[in-house]
């Protein structure tokens, strides 16, 4: 799996077959997407007109998605998931993801597609599934070479441990929240004890949230004086330095930018490496701010307390 990947988070219907392109033809080779994105057609779109142009095989793309929380019954994790691969044109992913540890009444998706968190009435409806019957439906998913691996996102230790018990494919990557503000430093090292990959979402810290007006407020990591010292010292800039702080640890990143300029800047993170110290300075910034956080939208929903 690549280091530095391209993240379809909030990438628009309407660019997103043109981001794609520009992301592979810039060098991204590791996409991530999910469900509940909403545009995965228009990603594979992207994929098949970069593989038409001669850019990649579809072998040298390395494809993320996601199980949503509505679909974690045993009966449907296939169902969507070979809908899934249809929207993006391909036939199997690389990696499939849990996306949330949330387990949510089956919306039928020619009745709504993406489900997202509610139902039609605006509030949210749990379904009683455990853990257990989706994990065993997501490795039926790699003996049926739907997916080449499985893995987790947005699980804690004991959820980790608990699937470890009883898998029979054990989870290859856990995609987390992670930047200075929350860096999640016990969870990093659980997963490397069991030789987890870790990939990092929002390593941008709020700046990802400022426009869904869930950014709480805090100052952008983007402009922080001590993100902005270390770039200068680099000459850098500060979403490299972020990036950095990620990858020199040996956790994957997947920003996202529709500019060319910083798309192929952020791919460029690698080309630098920071102190010790300079580490450490990021690291000192975290006071555990959880940005996406599902107990927001119902507190029954406190997966992180």
């Amino acid at each position: 799996m690549p280091v530095v990947g391209f993240g379809l988070w909030k990438v628009t219907k309407s660019t997103c077959a043109d981001t794609v392109y520009n992301a592979i033809k810039a060098g991204y080779r590791l996409l991530d997407g999910a469900g509940d994105y909403g545009n995965e057609k228009e990603a594979g779109e992207g994929v098949r007109r970069a593989i038409a142009d001669g850019l990649v095989k579809r072998e040298d793309l390395f494809i993320t998605s996601k199980l949503w929380n509505t679909f974690h019954a045993r009966d449907h994790v296939k169902q969507i998931t070979k809908m899934q691969l249809g929207l993006w044109g391909i036939d199997y992913f690389d990696l499939f993801l849990v996306h949330f540890p949330v387990a949510l009444k089956y919306v039928d998706p020619s009745h709504r597609y993406p489900p997202e968190w509610f139902g039609d009435d605006g509030k949210v409806y749990t379904q009683n599934t455990p853990m257990h019957e989706t994990w065993g439906a997501m490795e039926e998913l790699v003996d049926e070479k739907l997916t080449k691996n499985i893995g987790l996102s947005n699980c804690q230790g004991s959820l980790i441990l608990d699937v470890l018990r009883y898998a029979k494919y054990e989870p290859q990557v856990l995609q987390v929240e992670l930047h200075p503000y929350l860096t999640q430093e016990a969870l990093v090292k659980l997963c490397k004890t069991f030789s987890i990959a870790v990939t990092a979402y929002s390593s941008f810290g709020p700046q990802s949230y400022v426009e869904l007006g869930v950014d709480k407020g805090v100052s952008s990591l983007l402009t922080h004086n001590v993100t902005s010292t270390v770039a200068k010292t680099h000459g850098k800039t500060e979403a490299q330095v972020l990036l950095r702080w990620a990858t020199q640890r040996g956790i994957a990143v997947i920003p996202k930018s529709n500019d060319l300029n910083r798309l192929s800047a952020n791919l460029d993170c690698n080309s630098f490496d920071l102190s010790e110290s300079e580490l450490a300075a990021l690291s000192a910034l975290n006071i555990n701010l959880r940005l996406n956080d599902p107990a927001d939208i119902d507190r029954r929903l406190a997966i992180f307390a």
